[in-house]
């Protein structure tokens, strides 16, 4: 570390080793035009940087000017990330107070583009590429005294980013984004935060062959040398960061919930596809539900797309029910999960956390279908009359006018999730929604859309993103030390969500609260998830007024600190 904090009389004060040039390089120390004087005198800055000095205010006017005049939002992404990489004060500064146009660029869905060409648009390094050559180093690359802060760490293996499928490592993207947004939206110190890409090679054929590809250049392993690997991995992070939250990001199915059934009691750790996008979506149904003047418990959910992003949500819904008084078999008894089979019924093969879900063939004997062989969504709205439909599919398109306006036709205000990021796959756009339900219809998405008429009047869509939820999560959890996440306290996560929700006191109103109360909805959930980890056990005894105060103390907040000389 080349810095430590100072309180001098009550003032808090960065003691600083690096000087010049390499000071002005270090992103997380440089101030850029913001040094004062004194500091420039002290640190050797005279020359280095222009004359006038300025101030964080002044600093934001002409980052976002400069933002403004990129006519893309790629090139708005790469200005986003070139500003990260130069100055994290004035980074997350400008991405706080800009947070509803800026959170679309830093992560879903120009973030996916950022993965698409990351190696043609690669610029300085972040985070740790684990490649799998270097195996039998990860504990000494991630000995690097640069991690020693290190509180909350990311991971993905970039197969299967978004809707976009494998980008190597490309994937990098996704840790680093997802890390910018526990600090804008939690206030968790970007010191504290460690991206890392597992590079396990790629099946891509257009990065294989593409001259510029950074990754390594062998198709993915599999079995156990890859188990081998991520295990050598985890072993390292337990070793070295014993304390620190690891999140999985973005992992293939058949590796998704395996890792997350391995490793959650080994470690503090959760996967964000299963347990994070499961808590958004049962805190906006949750709100939702209560708009329609229903309860949980009278609610028949169809799901399209039965992985680990689909079945998680079903799963902290169904726990819902459960604690609001319906019995285990009741409640996953409300879920209809369908696949490219068709509906989860006694008899598909090869089901393995599905399994809870699956229909028995008695159920459906008497429903009458298109298809012998098959029972197709449109068979599944016809025969079960649901009142949700969540898409997880990836299927750009799947809910057709058609569909949508047969299950309007059974209910008066359907709730409608079309989730598959990004906006391309997304199962359905909301102002067809609007349309073909009358204004019935209440709509979360998992891309940010542009604002819709309904009732005549503009009205935000609520997009299910869960940057409410896992910055929130980690806050929390590392804030009372929290040894292990459970499924309960993304219970906690989605009720304290949903309890924020604008419909509570208006049922027009929106199922979510905006982007720019994220900081204040972070802070809930946290207080919320650490209250659990209390409660249960994981973290050690307090009470509620601490865990609140220890919540808040740990939100940092981006401004510059004055600096001296000392080491």
């Amino acid at each position: 570390m080349n810095y430590q904090y100072k309180n001098i009389e009550g003032k808090k004060y960065l003691e600083v080793e690096q000087t010049d040039y390499s000071l002005i390089r270090n992103p997380l120390l440089n101030k850029g035009s913001a040094f004062t004087e004194a500091e420039r005198e002290a640190f050797r800055l005279h020359g280095l940087i222009p004359p006038a000095v300025s101030v964080l205010e002044s600093q934001r006017q002409r980052s976002y000017a400069a933002f403004k005049n990129k006519t893309t939002d790629l090139e708005k992404y790469i200005y986003l990330r070139d500003l990260q990489e130069s100055n994290e004060v004035l980074f997350y500064s400008l991405l706080q107070e800009h947070v509803t146009e800026m959170l679309p660029i830093v992560y879903t869905p120009t973030v996916g583009e950022g993965c698409v060409y990351f190696s043609h648009l690669y610029r300085r390094p972040r985070g740790v590429f684990l490649a799998y050559p270097y195996k039998d180093f990860i504990e000494h690359i991630l000995a690097n005294p640069e991690f020693d802060l290190v509180e909350v760490i990311v991971v993905s293996d970039g197969e299967r980013i978004l809707g976009l499928g494998d980008q190597g490592v490309g994937g990098m993207g996704i840790p680093i984004g997802k890390l910018s947004l526990y600090t804008a939206c939690a206030g968790i110190h970007p010191a504290a935060t460690l991206p890392v890409l597992l590079d396990t090679g790629t099946n891509n054929p257009e990065l294989v062959n593409d001259p510029l590809y950074m990754g390594w250049r062998h198709a993915r392993i599999r079995g156990p040398e890859y188990e081998a690997f991520v295990d050598a991995f985890v072993q390292a992070v337990k070793k070295r960061f014993p304390r620190a939250l690891l999140q999985w990001e973005d992992f293939a199915q058949q590796n998704a919930n395996p890792l997350l059934a391995k490793y959650r009691d080994q470690l503090c750790t959760f996967n964000d596809d299963i347990q994070g996008t499961a808590a958004v979506a049962t805190g906006a149904l949750l709100a939702a539900v209560r708009a329609t003047g229903s309860r949980l418990t009278a609610q028949k959910i169809v799901i399209v797309g039965a992985g680990s992003a689909g079945c998680g949500i079903a799963n902290l819904m169904a726990q819902a029910m459960i604690e609001d008084g319906l019995s285990s078999d009741e409640a996953y008894g409300c879920f209809y999960l369908i696949d490219a089979q068709g509906l989860l019924v006694e008899g598909v093969q090869h089901l393995s956390f599905q399994q809870p879900f699956v229909q028995t063939r008695a159920r459906v004997a008497a429903w009458r279908c298109e298809a012998q062989d098959i029972i197709s969504l449109h068979d599944v709205i016809k025969n079960v009359q649901p009142t949700v439909l969540v898409g997880v599919s990836g299927q750009g398109g799947l809910f057709t006018e058609a569909l949508v306006k047969l299950m309007a036709a059974q209910v008066a205000r359907p709730i409608i999730f079309p989730l598959s990021n990004p906006n391309s796959q997304a199962e359905a756009r909301p102002e067809d929604l609007v349309a073909w339900t009358q204004g019935r219809a209440l709509i979360g998405t998992g891309s940010p859309f542009p604002e819709i008429v309904r009732a005549g009047r503009s009205f935000r869509v609520d997009q299910t993103n869960n940057s409410y939820i896992f910055p929130g999560v980690g806050l929390g959890v590392i804030a009372v030390q929290a040894v292990r996440v459970t499924d309960k306290m993304f219970m906690a996560a989605a009720r304290a969500l949903a309890a924020c929700a604008p419909v509570n006191a208006d049922p027009e109103a929106n199922l979510l609260p905006p982007l720019t109360m994220i900081r204040e909805v972070s802070y809930k959930v946290a207080v919320a998830v650490a209250k659990e980890a209390v409660s249960a056990g994981l973290a050690p005894a307090m009470s509620d007024e601490h865990v609140a105060s220890l919540v808040q103390e740990k939100m940092w907040t981006p401004h510059y600190l004055p600096y001296m000389t000392g080491f």
